[in-house]
């Protein structure tokens, strides 16, 4: 049965409004309509089981300790890297943050296929859940670069932000959102540097505007600053943040140090 075959096959109630592989169309022609779709986020179901509000959480931050973050990481930051390396590097870098944001945060489906030689129970990522992939302009693109080789089903949806280097204030030149996003959609934010949070938290404020829970939201960035990191704890109790790197402070110019540089200049040789 070829692609189109098995879209038809299923009802156009369940199918997203998105782009999706190959491999999501084949996932889809295997749901049965009596499967049972779950929402899996632990922190949330942790926060209602224990009756806390949402403003007693903590913000989280995640610095995977796996050999290929650090690997990555040693080649964006080397001055030497030239700039397709350093754009690929980026990717891969992504690739691994996003794998490891996705944890226990995607809308699952459970029930049973057939397999050559019987029955299994088995869980799908359910494609009827597209993620929202938000990123920030322009080094935001190079980090999500492979999340199509990583999530099954996502929707992308870009901001553009320009820092002015005198007062390190955002400014929105780009709003590509919808006015509304369905309600408990799962966000995935990425930024490279994470340096004052100023644009971050321009981007989830849109988000939050647009109906979005910052706590069903993921934050990716290669790099990540205290200034950063203590501003968005405080606006954002219950965010998670995924970092390559933390690194120690800013420049007088808003730069991380030691950091990588200006990611976007660096990934596209301007």
């Amino acid at each position: 049965m070829d692609l189109m075959a098995m879209r038809a096959a299923l009802p156009q109630s369940q199918l997203p409004q998105q782009r999706m592989s190959a491999c999501c169309l084949r996932s889809q022609a295997c749901f049965p309509s009596k499967w049972k779709s779950q929402a899996r986020d632990r922190a949330l179901r942790a926060t209602s089981v224990a009756g806390k509000s949402p403003s007693t959480e903590q913000m989280l931050i995640y610095v995977p300790a796996h050999p290929l973050v650090k690997h990555w990481v040693a080649v964006l930051r080397n001055e030497s890297t030239p700039p397709p390396v350093f754009k690929s590097a980026m990717a891969e870098l992504g690739r691994i943050l996003i794998y490891e944001a996705s944890r226990d945060w995607l809308v699952t489906m459970t029930g049973q296929v057939q397999t050559p030689c019987g029955v299994a129970d088995v869980e799908f990522v359910d494609p009827r859940e597209p993620i929202k992939v938000v990123p920030i302009l322009r080094a935001g693109l190079v980090l999500v670069e492979h999340v199509a080789s990583v999530l099954p089903a996502t929707q992308t949806y870009h901001l553009g932000f320009v820092r002015d280097e005198e007062t390190l204030q955002p400014t929105l030149y780009l709003n590509k959102l919808p006015e509304k996003l369905p309600e408990n959609a799962r966000v995935l934010v990425a930024d490279p540097m994470l340096a004052t949070g100023g644009t971050m938290i321009a981007a989830i404020e849109e988000l939050i505007k647009r109906g979005i829970d910052h706590r069903l939201m993921r934050v990716v960035a290669a790099v990540a600053a205290p200034p950063a990191l203590k501003k968005l704890s405080e606006k954002f109790p219950g965010l998670k943040v995924y970092a390559g790197i933390i690194d120690p402070e800013l420049n007088d110019k808003g730069y991380i140090v030691p950091g990588l540089g200006d990611a976007g200049d660096r990934s596209f040789a301007t």
